[in-house]
């Protein structure tokens, strides 16, 4: 069955964001950057240390992510969030409050009338997190 996995676009800062993914959600990070390259030795020095391709994963967790911005550049919207499902409510705590370090926790972890306990935040990055535990 085809699965579909999150893809975060940074500006140059994609190292640091998903070393502070990794701080906060555990796993195991792989970074390739385009210094990395076979054919790295004609990319300005700036572009050797960009990301090119960026895996964490944790179980069946996966997070990819790059600093290769497309040439209309880099527009972060609130059309994309990232869904993060919880086995626990502890659990769900404690990711909510990680990711949150820096950022806005604009809705708390709270009960809803649908049987979960859910909250929302915007991470120090600008990325948007949906934090969800079914109860």
């Amino acid at each position: 069955m085809a699965n579909i996995q999150s893809y975060l676009t940074f500006n140059g800062n994609c190292l640091e964001a998903m070393i502070f993914y990794q701080e906060c959600l555990g796993g195991e990070l792989m970074v390739q950057t385009v210094g990395d390259l076979p054919l790295a030795d004609p990319m300005p020095p700036c572009m050797k240390q960009c990301v090119l391709h960026a895996t964490l994963v944790k179980n069946d967790m996966v997070l990819t992510a790059s600093d290769m911005v497309p040439e209309t550049g880099l527009v972060k919207g609130n059309s994309v969030s990232l869904l993060l499902n919880c086995k626990s409510e502890a659990e769900a705590q404690n990711y909510y409050d990680n990711l949150a370090a820096g950022g806005d926790a604009t809705h708390p972890l709270s009960a809803t009338f649908w049987g979960a306990t859910f909250g929302d935040l915007t991470d120090k990055f600008g990325n948007q997190w949906l934090i969800n535990c079914e109860r």
